[in-house]
Formats: C-alpha cells, sequence, structure tokens
C-alpha cells in the first residue's frame, strides 16, 4: 500500500462524520456551547502523541506497533500490556460502529417510513457481515475501499459545515472556544470542557492505526509517520469546523440541546439543503461507520496477528488465508465479536448507552497508551539514538504531550481526584473497572509468560528488519 491507503486507514479510523455525528455530540452533553474548545485541547493532545509515534515509526516498523515500540522503549513487559490492551479495545472498534449504524439506520427509517425505532439490529448484524467480507478479501480491498467512503464522508460534512457558518452570520463568535459557555448545570466551566474532552479525544481515537499496517506499506518508515500526524491535523481541523458550524448555528446556549446524538446533525442536513441535505447526511454517517469498522478490523487483525505469531495470543490467530492473504482466523473471531457485543449491550441497555460505555472503556485505555508512547518516543532516542535527539522534538512534545492526557484519563476512568475532573454517570463509569480488570488479566498471564518462556515477551520487541513481513506482504 502506498501512502493513500495507508493514510485513510487512519483517517477512517476516526470516522470523521460519525464522530461528529456521535462521539462529539455526546461531549456536547456535557461541554455544551464550550466544545469546539474541548475539540481544541484533544487536537492538541493528539498532535503531541502523533509526532511521538511517527519519530518511533521512522525506525521500529512493525505490525506490533505500539507493544514494539514501548518494548524497545521502556520495557518488554511493558510493551505486552500495551499490546495486550489494545488487542482487547481495538476489537471493540467493530461493535461500537454497528451499534452506531443500527441506531442510525432506526431512527431514519423510523421518521422516514414509520418504521418501529427498536429495530436496530439486524442493521447492525448487516453491517458486521460486511466488515468481515471487507476483512476476508484482503488489505488492497479493504484500504481501498475505506479511501473512497472517506472522501465522500468528510466531503458532505465539510459542505454543510461551510454553509452553517455563512447561515450564521452574525451570530458566529470565538466565545465558544472559552469556557463562557459551558453551562450545564452538573459540569460547568472547566469541569464541562473535561467531560466533554473524554468523548472528543474519543473522536480521534484512530489516528494512529496507520501503524499496525507497517509490514504491508510501501517505505513504512516515511509513509507511517506522515499517515498518523497528518490524518491526525487534517481530522482535528475538520471536527473544529464542524463543531464550531453546528454550535454557532443553533447557538452555544442551544448546543446541547439541538445537538443530540445522530439526530443532532441529521436536522442540520435538513435545515441546509432540506430532505436531500436530510438523506445525505444520513449516508455520509451510515457510509462513517462502516469505514470505522473496516479500518478499526484492519488494526485489530494485524495487532492479533503480530501477537500470534510470537505466541502471547493462540497462533491461530498468526494464520492467513492462502489467496487473499488476509489474516482469516482474525476476521473470523472480529466478526464474532462485532455481532455478539453489539448485540448483548446494545439490547441490554440501549444502543446510545451502550455505545457511551464502550467508547468510554476505548477512551480509557486509549489515553494511557498515548502517555505511554510519549514516554516511549523521549527514552528511545535518549537511550538508542541520542546523537539524533532533539529537545524540542523528542523531549518538550512528549512530556507535553503526556501532561495534557491527565485530566481526560482521571475523568474516563472514573477517578476525579481533583475538583475539576467530573464523574461520569452509571453505567459510563463501568469503563474504568472493566477495563481495568483487563489490564489484571494481563499482569497474571504476563507473570505466568515470564516464568515459563520469558523468549515471547522479548519477542514483542520485535521489527520489520529483524523477521521476515507477515505473509499478507505477498500480495
Amino acid at each position: 500500500m502506498g501512502l493513500r491507503e495507508v493514510i485513510f486507514q487512519s483517517i477512517t479510523h476516526m470516522a470523521p462524520a460519525a464522530a461528529v455525528a456521535f462521539s462529539i455530540p455526546s461531549g456536547i452533553a456535557f461541554g455544551n456551547g464550550a466544545t469546539p474548545l474541548a475539540v481544541v485541547f484533544a487536537l492538541v493532545g493528539c498532535l503531541f502523541v502523533a509526532i511521538s509515534i511517527g519519530q518511533l515509526a521512522r525506525h521500529l516498523p512493525s505490525a506490533g506497533s505500539f507493544a514494539t515500540y514501548t518494548s524497545r522503549s521502556i520495557h518488554p513487559s511493558l510493551g505486552f500490556l500495551i499490546g495486550w490492551g489494545y488487542a482487547f479495545v481495538e476489537c471493540l472498534i467493530v461493535p461500537i460502529l454497528m451499534l452506531n449504524l443500527g441506531f442510525a439506520a432506526a431512527d431514519f427509517l423510523a421518521k422516514e417510513l414509520s418504521w418501529d425505532p427498536g429495530l436496530w439490529w439486524p442493521w447492525a448484524l448487516a453491517g458486521s457481515v460486511l466488515i468481515f467480507l471487507l476483512g476476508y478479501l484482503g488489505v488492497r480491498v479493504s484500504t481501498r475501499t475505506g479511501t473512497i467512503l472517506g472522501i465522500f464522508e468528510i466531503g458532505v460534512f465539510a459542505l454543510v459545515a461551510v454553509w452553517l457558518i455563512g447561515k450564521a452570520g452574525g451570530d458566529n463568535t470565538l466565545a465558544v472556544f472559552g469556557t463562557k459557555f459551558a453551562t450545564n448545570p452538573d459540569f460547568k466551566g472547566a469541569e464541562g470542557v473535561i467531560a466533554a474532552s473524554v468523548f472528543t479525544i474519543l473522536a480521534f481515537i484512530g489516528f494512529e492505526a496507520a501503524a499496525p499496517l507497517a509490514e504491508e506499506a510501501k517505505d513504512p518508515r516515511r509513509t507511517v509517520p506522515r499517515a498518523v500526524v497528518g490524518s491526525a491535523l487534517a481530522i482535528g481541523i475538520f471536527y473544529i469546523l464542524c463543531t464550531y458550524a453546528a454550535v454557532v448555528f443553533v447557538g452555544p446556549d442551544n448546543a446541547s440541546k439541538d445537538i443530540i446524538f445522530g439526530e443532532g446533525w441529521l436536522s442540520l442536513g435538513r435545515a441546509a439543503w432540506g430532505g436531500f441535505g436530510f438523506l445525505l447526511v444520513f449516508l455520509a454517517i451510515v457510509n462513517s461507520t462502516i469505514a470505522n469498522a473496516n479500518a478499526g478490523s484492519n488494526a485489530a487483525t494485524r495487532t492479533w496477528y503480530a501477537l500470534g505469531r510470537i505466541r502471547m495470543l493462540p497462533s491461530a490467530l498468526a494464520t492467513v488465508h492462502p489467496r487473499y492473504r488476509s489474516p482469516s482466523t482474525g476476521v473470523v473471531i472480529q466478526l464474532v465479536i462485532g455481532v455478539g457485543v453489539s448485540l448483548w449491550l446494545g439490547l441490554q441497555y440501549d444502543p446510545i448507552t451502550a455505545f457511551a460505555l464502550l467508547a468510554t472503556t476505548l477512551t480509557v485505555f486509549f489515553v494511557p497508551m498515548y502517555m505511554v508512547l510519549n514516554l516511549a518516543c523521549l527514552m528511545y532516542y535518549r537511550r538508542e539514538r541520542p546523537g539524533e535527539f532533539k529537545v524540542l522534538l523528542h523531549g518538550v512534545v512528549p512530556i507535553l504531550g503526556i501532561l495534557v492526557f491527565i485530566p481526560g484519563f482521571f475523568a474516563a476512568a472514573g477517578l476525579p481526584i481533583f475538583k475539576f475532573i467530573p464523574r461520569l454517570p452509571y453505567p459510563i463509569s463501568l469503563a474504568g473497572l472493566i477495563m481495568g480488570l483487563w489490564m489484571v488479566l494481563g499482569v497474571v498471564y504476563l507473570v505466568y509468560a515470564m516464568v515459563r518462556s520469558p523468549e515471547r515477551i522479548r519477542a514483542t520487541a520485535t521489527v520489520l528488519d529483524e523477521e521476515p513481513g507477515p505473509p499478507t506482504q505477498a500480495t
């Protein structure tokens, strides 16, 4: 794959349209009219970590990506735990997006054709099967499909956003980039912005997803860093544009009332171009959920492949299809998880609540992983490449990247240790417990592996130059 396919792996993993329609409105419920500030906060933090990942990817190309970076830079034990956590949360991307797809399709058909709004689950099931087929047919099919889908969704939402800004006229204001309009009664001021940042950070998760494709990319030492940094910056600007446009159009004081999960942007599309705009935004959201789930499946199955290759996960996960060269066993398991988790939680709660719980679980892991990767960049260049160490690039940027994520992590994990860090409501507050239990299991497995076969832990540090690439490279 060339730069285009690799960068759209990251872009579609962020699901720009779905993030604007689902993730960011979840934050608006807490931050109200100040949510554009939370988006800027998330962009700055993610740019810091994108730069750090890019610097590591220049020298450590591997399907193991973040586990490999951490193993080589800090310690193989921590690298294993990063891989263990990533292998868990990345496979939740598909059920999260299938919940979005099911809700969006059911809501659309209920409003337009008076269908039963409770029939969201057939759409989630159908979407999971489609993602399975894209993944099974190989990385070229799935990434090229992602490129086409990504261009469409970004184009639709950007055009609607520009129209909304123009229509807002004199109501345009930069005050939305402060805390003035963070007026939620339970999350006022900085608390509202930090609570909203849990979901605006979620919107960015995926910019790093190019890294696990390093062994299937052309010239990965150049394409992966460019894809990671470029996607974070480009989509960050897109998020700011869309969030600002929506907030000033409906009015900052009305943001949490009018820009709600899923429905808000459908209404904005109708306000822009009538029924055609409504339909166009709906198609962009559906397109985005498919593209994001496809990219998430790619990243998850490649991570499983890398850990299966060194037998830290079952070796069957390193099996590839003889014709399509895809990690076929992993793709089948991803299908089971996509269907099982989305239907289980969606029927136990409802699609919106299930989405919020799973999404916050992702944030609980990704935020500390981003902090660890910043630290890995600093330590790698200090210890392994001291001659290339640059104070700003390998010192200041990683440290700032660690500091900026601290409030969001404690908020997502349900640990309001400071007054300005809010406590999220139940069942979203279970996210920290879920992720904590998974990591405890990881520690137990780590101790077992260190006693029985420590060479498998050390193998997490393997990079492309030291071992032949995966069979998926031979297409």
